[in-house]
């Protein structure tokens, strides 16, 4: 190694290094709890990406509108060969513009195709992004891994199917708001970390309910939910505290993809929030997120596993760089 010069006396900085120096230690993140689901395990050294596939003509994001059925499989077949662990496959925007879609016409879009998928790609995880119950029992047949409850247990049955179904669950928090409707003149309160609070308190109240409904702890994912009955303010603030909702003891899901929180943050555009929400997905993977619902695979699925290579839970897959070359 080379000599540093001497510097003669001390100073204040010095000081300054000799306690930076008897603080250093390990360095300590959330350890998020496992999520289980078609016997493989995902964790803080292997975060899962959960691509979405939207069974719609309207969905807020162009780019991810799969009405045609050939359209919906080539995008299957795309997000698995860039990465994805989970297909998330919804039928109805979630904002309230947009078409107004009837149970039976959600059925209509979402079954056939978790059908297929189930046929062509037996061991795919699949995601159910719905809020009615009958539209996961009529999915029955395909094998659903996951029901993906958006709308925060808006129909009430909807978690016992799930059960039923044998299939996890995801406890949303949506301030209370019925399905499909948009945030207006939301407050928690005049503490910023109101907001945090209620997420919290809803979700553990949301998760111990799926527990005794027959659902076990490592199939049940806890979701903040951002922009879903939040203003920009409040989503920002929910996801600094992304640990504060890991310390439930439950996977955390974090869906931050290309959401208004990103374009207001930056004031851009659907089409332009890519790099927003790969910073916002880092921040929430360094904080104990253990399940990233992306529309860009690629880019998410490189972003979670640096993440967890540098908080420590996942090794280079080469560490060549000064290694001493074999003779």
């Amino acid at each position: 190694m080379p000599q540093q010069p001497e510097v003669p006396g001390t100073s204040p900085r010095d000081e300054l290094v000799d306690t930076v120096l008897s603080e250093l230690g390990p360095v300590h993140q959330p350890s998020p709890p496992a999520l289980v689901l078609r016997g493989r395990s995902f964790d803080a050294g292997r975060p899962a990406v959960m691509a979405i596939i939207n069974r719609t003509r309207d969905s807020f994001f162009g780019a991810n509108r799969h009405a045609d059925l050939d359209s919906a499989k080539r995008a299957l077949e795309e997000a698995l060969e860039l990465g994805a662990d989970l297909v998330d496959v919804g039928g109805v925007r979630a904002g309230q513009e947009g078409e107004v879609v009837d149970e039976q016409e959600e059925i209509r879009r979402v079954v056939p195709f978790l059908e297929w998928a189930r046929a062509s790609h037996p061991d795919v995880i699949l995601s159910l992004d719905t809020w009615r119950s009958g539209v996961a029992l009529a999915a029955a047949d395909a094998g659903v891994d996951v029901v993906n409850d958006t709308w925060a247990g808006a129909d009430p049955e909807l978690v016992h199917v799930a059960a039923q179904l044998g299939a996890g669950y995801v406890v949303s928090h949506t301030g209370g708001l019925p399905p499909r409707t948009d945030p207006v003149a939301v407050t928690y309160g005049d503490d910023p970390l109101d907001v945090v609070r209620d997420v919290v308190t809803t979700l553990a109240r949301g998760a111990r309910a799926a527990e005794l409904s027959g659902i076990p702890p490592e199939r049940i994912l806890i979701d903040p939910t951002l922009d879903f009955g939040k203003t920009t303010q409040h989503s920002l603030e929910v996801l600094r505290h992304t640990a504060d909702v890991a310390a439930l003891g439950y996977p955390v899901l974090q869906a931050l993809s290309r959401k208004d929180f990103v374009g207001e943050s930056l004031d851009l555009p659907v089409e332009e929030r890519l790099e927003g929400s790969l910073a916002a997905t880092a921040v929430a993977a360094w904080l104990g997120a253990t399940v990233f619902r992306a529309h860009d695979v690629r880019a998410t699925r490189r972003v979670v596993d640096m993440v967890a290579t540098i908080r420590g839970d996942r090794p280079p897959r080469k560490a060549e760089r000064g290694v001493p070359l074999a003779r």
